[in-house]
């Protein structure tokens, strides 16, 4: 019986989540056309080789292609060649699209916000002259916690990044492929691939309230181990007779 290495149980850990996010959400279907937002980092990285990978399976049968935004107005370097490089090594075509944001335009809005807004605009704009319809993203299981506890939190809503989001008014669809895959499963592999980390140094980034998400949802987890599966099954259990039901009083008996 052959024995398997640490590597390859990670990376049958990794495609079984994926593959489960896959079908239980319904994120790929026969005929589509995915555009991977490929920033650069881990995460993104690794959702090339899963999708790049998937894409020769039969069925359903799809096409990807990846696109790396860059924003001129931050200071970051991006190994173009080698991202090119890795988007070849699993038959993906890559584009370079550039854009840019002005923060004084609008300062009701963080920096972060507009640089993430501009970057979705973008990946828009790739994916319909690409003639796309769908956009993937990399964000995995934390990315989607960590949403949920900063809506919490921050907007007293209980909403995070679905892995699936159908945006009729563009004709678009965002999947999230690896909602189900965990952070801590991504660096791992990340170190084992030797991925290259892209040199960002980002003036808005400390302005940003997820790192300290990312240290709420460990401690929760270092309370009860399942926390995580917890947290995710609370977004399908959601028990309204057991909430506060605000009365609205007619106006005409007052």
């Amino acid at each position: 019986m052959p024995k398997f290495t640490e590597e390859d149980i990670l990376i049958r850990r990794i495609n079984k989540r994926f593959n489960k996010g896959v079908v239980e959400y319904g994120l790929i279907e026969d005929g589509d056309k995915v555009l991977i937002g490929l920033s650069g980092g881990k995460d993104s990285l690794t959702l090339l080789e899963l999708l790049g990978n998937r894409s020769h399976i039969f069925k359903p049968a799809f096409s990807v292609v990846a696109v790396h935004v860059v924003m001129t107005n931050i200071p970051y370097q991006t190994d173009m060649e080698y991202l090119k490089e890795l988007c070849a090594q699993y038959n993906v075509p890559f584009v370079v699209f550039e854009t840019s944001f002005d923060p004084s335009t609008d300062t009701r809005k963080s920096p972060c916000f507009l640089c993430s807004w501009n970057r979705r605009k973008a990946l828009f704009t790739v994916a319909k002259e690409q003639g796309c319809n769908k956009i993937a993203l990399g964000h995995h299981m934390d990315d989607i916690l960590e949403t949920l506890l900063m809506n919490i939190t921050y907007q007293g809503a209980f909403s995070t990044m679905p892995p699936k989001l159908v945006m009729k008014k563009f004709d678009m669809t965002i999947i999230r492929p690896m909602c189900l895959v965990h952070e801590s499963d991504l660096v791992e592999l990340a170190a084992i691939r030797g991925y290259k980390k892209q040199i960002k140094n980002c003036p808005y980034e400390s302005q940003s309230s997820r790192s300290d998400m990312k240290g709420i949802l460990k401690q929760l987890e270092t309370m009860n181990p399942e926390a995580r599966y917890s947290l995710w099954g609370s977004m399908n259990n959601i028990q309204t007779d057991l909430l506060p039901e605000m009365v609205i009083k007619d106006s005409k008996s007052k």
